[in-house]
């Protein structure tokens, strides 16, 4: 007797990924995935036809929005040239990419070294930080992530490490930094507070020893928690003050997801290096991007540049790549960005009147997250920092009746997340912020 029964087409697929598949950040038990077939613009489609609005973007990254065939072509015309050839070989792709990128980049950020992902872009940043400095240390933020890899999940201040942490990789230091949602001083004394607690910890470390700072553009997954005002303009002062280096993990900030090309342009500095992913191929192809500036690059003009990947400068995530920066300015969907990152902002002051739970929403173009509180003057969260289950009884409810009423994002802890694909409109908007309203009544329900 054959071991496949009968069952729909979905319960099928369902099935087979539950079977032979292992699942990210997940016990293992107990997963109710749901079934994607296809994709257009913003929404995603099951099995069954039933139409799901994708308000994160998948993971903040499928900024084009799904299904746009113009990459699917580009892909397909590079793959009857050529699929692949060795890094020491080039393609008329991996150059035009290159230029391309140059070009978006500010300041001397013109050499590329292609990578598979935001975690390889981290960990060959912070590789040759060390090498060009001659210094082993890294300083980075609690309350930030940079990817799953050993290196990248050390340098990250996300609980996500905490299972790992005996495993993690030495020479990370990480410093608070708090954000003004949650700050009872002022802003002004908290960019004060925080540059101080910075120099502090490089004092403590000492700065011969220190060979970058490694932050993300906008904060993502952590909250979004934004920076305090002029933050970034005087990480980079005591950067260049100590002779650090400054690397920008916009592997989820970007390529338009704030409103500019990347998150750190809000922020009026230059980096000296930039870890991309995500955005550059939308998801559509894995590929990320180790941008690095000519005085770094220079270095290595008379020695081995100690950096490899087999799959580094993929002739066909180059071609997809290339694409997507097309996409985006063909349609104009950083401008979007910032256009309906603002219309966002307004509908949420509605919602804030509606619903009593809503305690702050934050946003930079289109990378914000609603935070709800069970009390809006003690701003006690709906679920903590690192919420065990039985704290994220509310929450799950709340995340439960998101995707019942057809709408998949990243909810985490007491966070709802809103980073809709850049090509959404004011009626698209409209429609999830409905769904999330209808969601958080039953937050609602817990405020004291």
């Amino acid at each position: 007797m054959s071991k496949t029964v009968s069952m729909s087409e979905t319960k099928e697929v369902i099935q087979n990924n539950l079977d032979y598949t292992l699942f990210s950040w997940s016990k293992q038990k107990g997963q109710n995935p749901i079934a994607i077939k296809n994709g257009e613009g913003v929404y995603l489609y099951d099995y069954d036809g039933n139409k799901i609005i994708d308000f994160s973007s998948g993971l903040m990254n499928v900024n084009i929005g799904h299904g746009n065939q113009r990459i699917t072509d580009a892909v397909v015309r590079q793959m009857q040239e050529v699929s692949y050839v060795t890094p020491s070989c080039v393609t008329k792709v991996r150059g035009e990419l290159g230029k391309k990128l140059s070009e978006i980049c500010p300041g001397d950020l013109n050499k590329a070294f292609f990578t598979l992902c935001g975690a390889t872009s981290i960990e060959n940043g912070i590789k040759l930080a060390r090498l060009y400095t001659g210094r082993h240390k890294i300083l980075s933020r609690y309350q930030s992530y940079h990817g799953a890899s050993i290196g990248a999940i050390s340098a990250s201040g996300d609980p996500r490490r905490i299972p790992v942490d005996v495993q993690q990789a030495p020479n990370f230091v990480h410093f608070d930094l708090p954000y003004f949602y949650r700050w009872e001083y002022g802003e002004e004394n908290l960019l004060k507070e925080a540059v101080a607690q910075l120099e502090r910890i490089i004092a403590y470390e000492g700065p011969a020893t220190i060979a970058a700072i490694l932050l993300e553009g906008e904060s993502g997954s952590s909250g979004c928690l934004q920076y305090p005002k002029g933050y970034l303009k005087a990480v980079r002062e005591i950067c260049n003050h100590h002779g650090i280096l400054l690397i920008m993990d916009e592997v989820m900030s970007g390529f338009g997801r704030t409103g500019k090309w990347f998150g750190f342009e809000n922020h009026g500095i230059i980096p000296d290096m930039i870890a991309m992913a995500k955005g550059l191929t939308c998801g559509y192809l894995p590929f990320g991007c180790l941008m690095v500036s000519d005085k770094i690059a220079a270095k290595y003009d008379d020695a081995m540049l100690p950096l490899g990947l087999t799959y580094s400068a993929h002739p066909v995530s180059c071609a997809a790549a290339l694409e997507t920066l097309k996409i985006y300015e063909d349609d104009n969907l950083i401008e979007n960005a910032a256009v309906m990152g603002s219309y966002v902002t307004e509908r949420m002051k509605e919602l804030f009147a509606k619903h009593p739970s809503i305690g702050n929403f934050r946003t930079t173009g289109l990378l914000g997250c609603i935070e709800l509180v069970k009390n809006r003057t003690t701003k006690e969260p709906m679920a903590p920092f690192n919420a065990k289950p039985d704290e994220m009884a509310v929450m799950n409810k709340v995340a439960a009746k998101i995707r019942e009423l057809g709408m998949y994002t990243f909810v985490r802890w007491s966070y709802i997340f809103v980073a809709p694909p850049l090509c959404v409109t004011k009626a698209q908007i409209d429609e999830g912020l409905a769904i999330i309203s209808e969601a958080i009544k039953m937050a609602d329900e817990h405020v004291n």
